[in-house]
Formats: C-alpha cells, sequence, structure tokens
C-alpha cells in the first residue's frame, strides 16, 4: 500500500486537531503515516509510549538477545489494530528482507532480525518501536481530515526519533504554524 502520488499522504504526520476531550484515544496523538494510497492508509502514533510493558519484556521470547543492552529502549502504542504485533519504524540506512522503505528517510521493519540487530548495536542508528498500527479504509482518512479531525504536516525526522514524547504534539502544532490558543472547542447554529 504505498504510492508517491502527491495527493497521498505516505511520508506525512497526521496531527491530532486540539480538543477538550482528553478520553479520546488519540488526545494530541502524531501519527506517521507509513502508506496511503487508494485502499487506505496505515501509519503509527509515535508520541505515546506504553508504560506497563517494556522492550525487554518483548524480547523475553527471543532467543540470543542481549537484555542489558535493552534497558534504554521504550515501547510506543502504535495504534488500536492488532496491539500485540510489533512493528520498528527506523532510519532508512538500515535495511534487510522485509523492510519497507517509506521513502528515502524512513523504513519500517517487523522482522525478529531487526529487534536482534538493535540489542546487539548493529540496527538502524533511529528507531521507534511501535505495538499495533493505525489503518484507515478507502477513503476514510480523508474523510476525517475533512471533518476537522487532524491536520497535515510534512514528517520531521527530528520530532519522530529526537524529540520527548510529552512535546512532540506541542512542537508537530508549533511546525503547523496554527496558534493553538486562538481554537474554539465549540461551535454555534445560526
Amino acid at each position: 500500500m504505498s504510492s508517491h502520488d502527491d495527493t497521498y499522504l505516505t511520508g506525512k504526520f497526521l496531527v491530532s486537531m486540539p480538543q477538550k476531550d482528553e478520553n479520546d484515544s488519540f488526545f494530541k496523538s502524531v501519527i506517521y503515516i507509513c502508506s496511503h494510497d487508494k485502499q487506505g492508509a496505515m501509519g503509527f502514533v509515535i508520541n505515546k509510549k506504553l508504560k506497563d510493558f517494556s522492550f525487554s519484556d518483548l524480547a523475553v521470547p527471543v532467543p540470543d538477545i542481549r537484555l542489558d543492552s535493552l534497558e534504554h529502549m521504550y515501547l510506543y502504542q502504535g495504534g488500536p489494530v492488532e496491539k500485540v504485533r510489533g512493528f520498528v519504524l527506523h532510519s532508512s540506512e538500515y535495511f534487510k528482507p522485509g523492510t519497507y522503505k517509506v521513502d528515502s528517510d524512513i523504513a519500517v521493519s517487523s522482522s525478529i532480525d531487526v529487534l536482534k540487530d538493535i540489542a546487539y548495536g548493529i540496527g538502524p542508528n533511529e528507531n521507534l518501536v511501535a505495538l499495533g498500527y493505525c489503518a484507515w479504509d478507502a477513503r476514510q482518512l480523508e474523510r476525517e481530515i475533512l471533518s476537522n479531525r487532524w491536520l497535515v504536516m510534512g514528517a520531521d525526522k527530528e520530532i519522530l526519533f529526537h524529540t520527548e514524547d510529552e512535546l512532540k504534539w506541542d512542537h508537530a502544532m508549533d511546525k503547523t504554524g496554527i496558534d493553538i490558543n486562538r481554537f474554539v472547542f465549540e461551535t454555534g447554529h445560526a
């Protein structure tokens, strides 16, 4: 599911619109879109760490993996679909069979090899490990954007890999140039 057509959002960020409802599962979310075409879209939430599950918990059943080298790694809640399926969003210099290259800078891998390579220090230079993903059916994402659920912006590797999670949404909003302090959360009817 990929396309380099400019009408699609592969390689872009979706930034959730400011909203009052903190119980919304996408409240202050930033999503990296890995693929988007006429059949639908797929991406990963990049700013929601899992609190009760660590990378070393994920790697325990993997033979020949050095758990001590994984203590600094975090797992992210990539989205509501297949929440136990792991993916690694990473810099594109790392490429092995099963790696999907999103664009010249970013790739996605889901094989156990990428986890082993990260553990042994020979994996991608930059990476984010996610459990689950976000998915949209044909035209569903477009409808959500038209109904003002998301802002679209170019992806930024600094935000993706090097910004603290609590700041990713704020930094993405800053890059859109929209002043969130001027948002009105309620609409009226004339």
